[in-house]
């Protein structure tokens, strides 16, 4: 539920504190889904929007507030709906990826494409967030991937060589369409809390980053200042989806959607997890009508 406008600051009334410093307190679950389940399901290779997860908390926080049906699974490995939201319906199919990292998440759009052919994928879920940029329990849209793991090692140590992937125009003007709307940093309100919503670019690699001194969260920053959150899949993602061949008929859009569940420091836990995949879900309920408009 996006808050009014004029409601400023940022409300924290929740009691999951994770003590003090740049990201304040943690996230709660929140219970006002965007999208409403409509009555038909979608059938193979008609559906407009594909979802990749990966933790179970994840898929689970997609399926209930997109209101999937898990009677409806389709292929293997695949959850489908048709939802309602914004005056619009969509069909989904949601598929959670074998495992973390790159690899997982390119078998699982692969995966997406050969059986549903959605117009759209979206890299749901969790990631770290870059500290004082962003504060646990907020969400992360995405449009832009720095992939940092293509590196030459050389005598006097690590040289990074970064890739920077983008989204197709049209997919980042109806991101903009959405700020317009609700503002940025976009507020939205849950039972305990309201979190904020930002776009920006994410940084992605095959590597858990538990140090908040890490040499790559340190390239990161040298590489973008603007960098919010850092994952393992949005890499993989972003990399199948510009591989396509240009003379595909159904060449997918791509927008990453993360809750903020840690901050890459030694402190990481998985206590928030959930809240920050609820976040996530919550969000790419909101954008559907904006990333895939046209009528009833």
């Amino acid at each position: 539920m996006a808050e009014n406008g004029s409601n400023s600051g940022f409300v924290n009334t929740g009691d999951m504190n994770v003590g003090s410093g740049a990201f304040g307190a943690g996230a709660v679950y929140v219970n006002a889904p965007a999208a409403q389940r409509a009555e038909v399901p979608p059938k193979p290779g008609e559906t407009d929007v594909g979802v990749i997860t990966v933790l179970s908390e994840e898929a689970r926080a997609i399926r209930d507030e997109l209101g999937l049906d898990p009677g409806h699974t389709g292929s293997p490995g695949f959850e489908l709906g048709c939802i309602a939201a914004g005056g619009r319906s969509f069909t989904v199919a949601a598929v959670r990826a074998l495992d973390q990292g790159e690899g997982p998440a390119i078998s699982a759009f692969h995966h997406l494409r050969e059986h549903h052919k959605p117009r759209l994928v979206v890299l749901a879920g969790i990631a770290g967030g870059i500290p004082r940029r962003i504060h646990i329990g907020d969400v992360v849209i995405s449009t832009r991937v720095i992939y940092y793991d293509l590196r030459k090692e050389t005598p006097d140590g690590t040289v990074r060589r970064g890739q920077e992937r983008q989204a197709p125009a049209w997919v980042g003007h109806a991101i903009n369409r959405f700020f317009t709307d609700h503002g940025e940093p976009a507020r939205f309100r849950g039972q305990r809390r309201s979190f904020q919503v930002l776009s920006g670019p994410i940084g992605s690699g095959n590597v858990v980053i538990a140090d908040r001194d890490s040499e790559i969260l340190q390239y990161l920053a040298r590489y973008n200042d603007k960098i919010l959150a850092v994952d393992m899949e949005a890499g993989g993602l972003s990399q199948a989806c510009h591989d396509q061949p240009a003379t595909t008929r159904h060449t997918q859009g791509w927008v990453i959607v993360r809750g903020i569940s840690d901050d890459a420091s030694q402190d990481k836990n998985d206590d928030h997890h959930h809240a920050a995949a609820r976040h996530a879900a919550i969000v790419v309920g909101e954008l559907l009508p904006y990333l895939l408009p046209g009528p009833v």
